[in-house]
């Protein structure tokens, strides 16, 4: 087996989903394409040389539907030879195409893939595809569905996360984030041009660095209604240990929906020779899937067990970038994990900076290792949980001193 590099990581900024936002008026396949331009010129990648592009994509639906990992490359004028494949594992796409891009090298199948997500929740709402799973109350019962909302909202059931805990991790990662954006930290944006509105977009849009505790503290929950119409009742039939459902979480401790996408070069070793030495090695890769009542708990899961078949413990890692999934996730992977929260998800996470679903992971990615770069560090571990209890995760080991 040969050994799966990653020679760049670039992502858009992350702008509101909604017609103000930033790249709003930009279709997917138009996003991406400035991203394979600038990836081009970053790296001075010949696209001939491209075998595969995998991207994450959450709500397949619309200008998202057939396959936009192919019909980005053809909207592009990229070589028609390259493959094209769409993923999804929910929230965890963009961390599975990075996977899969990875197998594919390591395999000997590719010497150059490219791999990432897009999600434009502006203009391809989630739910927009109308998956049966979760719109239909009895298949979705059956299934044991929910939504991800009621899933954060049993994990802080379960592990006894009051209301001010969660505003408080909601809180710092929307003060890290705003320190990171100031401070230039997040140096995989590149530019994006947007000629309906006029301007170039570099910076994250839903970072509230000024709100305070109080303010947090003020809204409602929002989730409780979900759970009076019957989600509540199917939980603690399941958990017969607890009297209710705690509904902690609001729009202020919930991920922020957003637009964005994000690329990287995956390659082998061969391939240094036309571009110059890789930025890391994909060194472990795991997935897992944990109680799908809980939805979110995945990300946990396939940590631990990323840790375990790599025989290391998260004392040895120095970097964490894991998917802030409602802030009861967070909380729940600091203690089933034994993380230092000085080193978890320390420029802020998608609760401040956005969640464009299937782009996370692959940003996640990438801001890790500009975070590993910056600190002269070594290894890091980014996971995200999807829907259903499932997650993934990735251990990414610096090349160079």
């Amino acid at each position: 087996m040969r050994q799966a590099y990653i020679y760049d990581a670039i992502r858009s900024a992350r702008t509101r989903a909604k017609d103000s936002g930033g790249l709003h008026d930009l279709t997917p396949q138009a996003l991406l394409g400035q991203l394979y331009e600038s990836l081009r010129e970053r790296t001075g990648l010949d696209p001939a040389s491209v075998g595969e592009i995998i991207l994450g994509c959450v709500t397949q639906h619309g200008e998202q539907a057939g396959n936009i990992a192919k019909t980005s490359a053809l909207y592009a004028g990229w070589p028609t030879h390259i493959g094209g494949m769409t993923v999804s594992r929910f929230c965890s796409s963009g961390i599975d195409a990075i996977s899969l891009a990875a197998l594919k090298v390591a395999a000997g199948q590719e010497q150059a893939v490219i791999a990432g997500g897009v999600e434009m929740m502006s203009r391809v709402p989630m739910l927009a595809d109308q998956a049966r799973a979760f719109i239909d109350p009895k298949f979705a019962a059956r299934c044991q569905m929910l939504m991800m909302g009621s899933g954060a909202d049993l994990i802080a059931s379960i592990h006894g996360v009051t209301r001010e805990q969660a505003d408080t991790i909601a809180l710092e990662s929307q003060q890290r984030a705003a320190h990171a954006r100031d401070a230039g930290y997040f140096r995989s944006i590149v530019p994006i041009e947007n000629p309906d509105k006029g301007i170039t977009v570099t910076d994250d849009e839903c970072i509230r660095g000024d709100i305070t505790l109080a303010q947090l503290s003020e809204l409602p929950s929002a989730f409780a209604e979900l759970g009076a119409r019957g989600v509540d009742a199917a939980q603690l039939a399941s958990y017969p240990e607890l009297a209710e459902i705690s509904h902690i979480h609001t729009a202020g401790n919930s991920p922020a929906m957003c637009d964005g996408a994000a690329v990287l070069l995956v390659g082998d070793e061969s391939l240094a020779e036309m571009l110059g030495p890789p930025r890391a090695r994909i060194a472990g890769a795991a997935t897992a899937s944990a109680d799908p009542l809980q939805v979110l708990s995945g990300c946990v899961s396939a940590t631990e067990r990323l840790l375990r078949e790599q025989a290391c413990s998260s004392d040895e890692i120095d970097l964490f970038e894991l998917h802030e999934a409602f802030a009861a996730t967070t909380i729940k992977a600091r203690q089933d994990l034994g993380i230092d929260g000085g080193k978890l998800n320390v420029n802020g996470g998608v609760i401040a900076l956005g969640h464009p679903m299937g782009a996370t992971g692959a940003i996640m990615a990438g801001t890790l290792l500009d975070e590993l770069e910056r600190r002269n560090l070594k290894t890091g571990v980014v996971a995200a949980s999807g829907a259903a209890g499932s997650g993934s995760a990735l251990l990414l080991e610096r090349c160079g001193d």
